[in-house]
């Protein structure tokens, strides 16, 4: 920093000047769609009319932004950002070219935005500036583009139906001509120019969202999620066998599994297994349906081509194998085997990492009470395999180690006492 910005910067602070003061700020964005929706905000952002980049460095602002000119204020890290336009050049994300110019005026910069409830601004007095309708929208619970300009990004698509997931309770819906215009980047290839990184930045916000099926049912109104995720979309339409599905098609059930996921659990692994965990079915061969024999080996090679398309991390990866893999048999645990249990417990690693075994446990009882009418249903499935998990924990595996003479036996016998305290277990439970 020149010397002369340094001494302007040290005279700001030593009048105890604020880092904003004599510039043209105003609230924007989520905040102030928040604050009137009665809702605390989660990010305060700010646009800045009038000014430079240069300006911003000598207040004491830190530029983050490379592409953007977005600035940290010095003390509260707020975000403030110089007024823009941008002008797309290419396809996909990161084919814009950017205008931030004293010159561009606030209507100009909100323009740019994807939703008019997002369009809106607050003036330092507490004036709201809403030149593209976005009052009326929230009043109406509509998400809405704000101009043809919402095309040139296909991150919008997930954005707009991020925003329905988190809003699904005030049940805002997508306007007819926002959703025809959604439908047309679609056909275009827009959405195939995603980058996978941000494809999964959306999905998991929208995973921690109260109801993220509302998520993925925006994506299939609109033809995004077959080209996204085309082992979710082919679940639709699949039926499955009434007496244990009475909500009989396998996409709303998964829908609903993912709900209940949200309800039970606060791990983003936990909802993205539970969205995973029925893969299999889509793939179910004609003249065996309804029934879905083998669904969970396939769904597991399923679960792996998602992650891998995705780069989903592998926390996230594990449990959803773990859970497409195992879930039948933990719904089904009172009538197994003792050795197969112990082959489950061993299968899903529960002896090692019991917290991860734990999160499968949930994601299958979301996967249970996922289902018409069984939303409250208990499930005792879940409580018997930790007390068995428990009682096979218990085993002292060193003193049989160390009591048996030949050591190629140990593995043997200590198979041999974890079946016999499954076993005794389970009386206790009779």
């Amino acid at each position: 920093m020149a010397s002369s910005t340094l001494e302007r910067l040290r005279g700001v602070r030593a009048l105890g000047v604020s880092a904003t003061q004599g510039l043209e700020t105003y609230l924007v964005g989520g905040a102030v769609r928040d604050q009137l929706l009665g809702r605390a905000a989660r990010e305060r952002d700010y646009v800045v009319i009038g000014a430079t980049a240069e300006e911003m460095l000598d207040r004491g602002f830190l530029q983050v932004g490379k592409d953007f000119p977005v600035f940290l204020h010095p003390e509260t890290k707020d975000e403030y950002a110089l007024a823009r336009t941008e002008r797309k050049t290419a396809p996909g994300y990161h084919g814009f070219q950017v205008h931030a110019e004293p010159d561009v005026t606030l209507e100009q910069d909100l323009m740019r935005r994807d939703l008019t409830i997002n369009a809106l601004a607050l003036n330092p007095n507490g004036g709201v500036i809403d030149p593209y309708g976005g009052l009326a929208d929230l009043e109406a619970r509509i998400l809405r583009h704000v101009s043809p300009a919402f095309c040139e990004d296909p991150v919008r698509i997930l954005r707009l139906a991020r925003f329905a997931a988190r809003y699904a309770d005030l049940d805002f819906q997508v306007a007819d001509e926002t959703l025809v215009l959604m439908r047309d980047m679609v056909d275009a290839g827009e959405v195939d120019a995603l980058v996978p990184e941000r494809v999964w930045q959306e999905m998991s916000r929208a995973l921690m969202e109260d109801r993220p099926s509302r998520f993925f049912e925006v994506l299939r109104d609109c033809g995004a999620l077959a080209r996204l995720l085309p082992e979710l979309e082919r679940l639709w339409g699949v039926p499955q066998p009434e007496k244990w599905h009475p909500e009989i098609d396998a996409g709303v059930h998964v829908m609903l599994v993912v709900d209940m996921a949200a309800r039970l659990s606060g791990d983003l692994e936990v909802r993205f297994a539970a969205l995973c965990h029925d893969l299999g079915k889509g793939t179910t061969p004609a003249d065996i349906l309804p029934r879905h024999h083998g669904h969970e080996e396939r769904g597991v090679a399923l679960v792996d081509d998602v992650c891998e398309r995705f780069k989903i991390p592998s926390r996230c990866r594990e449990l959803a194998r773990i859970t497409a893999g195992s879930h039948g048999l933990v719904h089904k645990v009172d009538e197994l085997r003792a050795s197969t249990i112990l082959d489950l417990l061993e299968r899903a690693d529960g002896i090692r990492r019991p917290a991860r075994f734990e999160q499968m446990l949930i994601a299958c009882e979301a996967d249970y009470r996922g289902r018409t009418g069984h939303a409250e249903r208990p499930y005792p499935q879940a409580d018997t395999l930790r007390l068995l998990l428990r009682a096979v924990t218990a085993v002292d595996v060193g003193g049989i180690a160390r009591a048996t003479s030949e050591r190629r036996l140990i593995p043997e016998r200590i198979r041999a006492v974890r079946i016999a305290a499954i076993k005794g277990a389970r009386q206790g439970l009779a």
